[in-house]
């Protein structure tokens, strides 16, 4: 099997989809892998350090995709690449399959099966392959460092001769993955950390890394299957907001990481609660690309509202993108693996394995993931 890996093109995006050892693990397989020249560039990988690991490389980018039977990448493709690849290829990367309909549609018609990483089940064991939460916890990460760069005092509580100087206040907004990185990143610099989450099951999970759990009745709320908050009513986000409005007001640092898989993500902080911060505050909005937690956020940009920096940057995990490449390139190959004949040296499409067919979204020229086909066809 022919496996090819593109250089990513999406502007300001240096992670990689594959890291040479597992571009070498690839080859034990049997494949054959072809990776277009500079892939590894972004996250400090020469050609030389592929061509080491058995792949061949080629700057042929038309070539890589028409020729490839399984094609590897992290961002999403452009519509005329899938039109260069050969009818029933395999493509895997993020896809964004909620919003991207032209795109799922692209895939349908070329006959490509198309796999989406963020759809990968949230399970025991496809733990290995969750890109999702990989990326999520360099994000936690970042977000509080960029908080702390922008912040015109520290996290830490310091004792001094000239005086002692208080700890800073976070209060984070949502405890999944990059919710509960955020609180320990924020605990190891000394702050003092409050958080929030819909799901009364993770306060013990915000308690364990030392933060404190606000308690906000808002009636039955929980989590989907996958592991995800359930969409709240519009009357248990005010309750919501109500109660966060007084600890949002002490808070030097808000990081808001609520996002509600394949929806626009709820506005947590709103105009009127930003003014009552203190000048010099600064919040972080995890969730600026696809809507906002954050009233006035602007995606990709750090922004000023009555004296707050709020920052909507994207691409969170980019920012560390040699540890961010490293993670992704583990849960691809781990993808690979994990469906790969031995015998045949080849990738297996099988919809009666336990982890693949919930991410498969197109295959045979059907759109065969049922969620997303009835989104599709209007029926969600």
């Amino acid at each position: 099997m022919r496996i090819a890996i593109p250089k990513e093109s999406h502007p300001g995006e240096n992670r990689i989809p594959i890291m040479p050892d597992h571009a070498k693990k690839l080859c034990a397989l049997g494949a054959d892998l072809f990776i277009e020249s500079g892939m590894g560039l972004g996250a400090g990988f020469p050609d030389s350090d592929y061509t080491e690991a058995g792949a061949t490389v080629t700057q042929d980018r038309h070539e890589l995709f028409s020729n490839a039977d399984l094609l590897l990448r992290l961002r999403k493709p452009e519509l005329e690449e899938i039109a260069m690849m050969k009818q029933g290829a395999i493509h895997i990367s993020y896809l964004d399959p909620f919003n991207e309909h032209g795109l799922v549609n692209a895939f349908k018609d070329c006959g490509i099966t198309a796999i989406s990483m963020e759809m990968i089940p949230r399970s025991t064991r496809s733990q290995k392959m969750d890109a999702l939460s990989s990326q999520a916890n360099l994000a936690g990460y970042v977000m509080v460092m960029q908080a702390a760069t922008h912040l015109p005092r520290i996290f830490p509580m310091m004792m001094t001769p000239a005086g002692t100087l208080k700890p800073a206040n976070v209060f984070v907004i949502g405890a999944g993955v990059a919710g509960l990185q955020a609180i320990a990143t924020a605990k190891r610099l000394g702050a003092k950390v409050t958080a929030f989450d819909t799901r009364p099951v993770v306060a013990e999970q915000v308690r364990s890394v030392g933060a404190k759990f606000l308690e906000i009745d808002l009636g039955e709320t929980g989590e989907t299957a996958d592991g995800y908050a359930k969409q709240l009513t519009p009357e248990q986000i005010e309750i919501q907001l109500q109660a966060q409005k007084a600890v949002i007001a002490k808070s030097d640092v808000v990081i808001t990481t609520a996002q509600v898989f394949g929806r626009k993500p709820p506005v947590l902080v709103t105009k009127d609660m930003i003014e009552g911060m203190a000048p010099g505050s600064v919040i972080v909005d995890m969730a600026a690309e696809t809507g906002g937690n954050v009233e006035g956020s602007v995606p990709n940009e750090i922004v000023q509202i009555a004296g707050v920096t709020v920052i909507g940057k994207g691409n969170l995990a980019g920012e560390v993108a040699r540890d961010a490449s490293q993670m992704y390139s583990a849960n691809l190959f781990s993808l690979v693996e994990d469906n790969w004949n031995k015998e045949d040296k080849k990738f297996m499409v099988d919809f009666e394995h336990d982890i693949l067919p919930g991410c498969i979204i197109t295959h045979g020229g059907e759109v065969t993931n049922t969620t997303i086909k009835n989104i599709l066809e209007g029926g969600a």
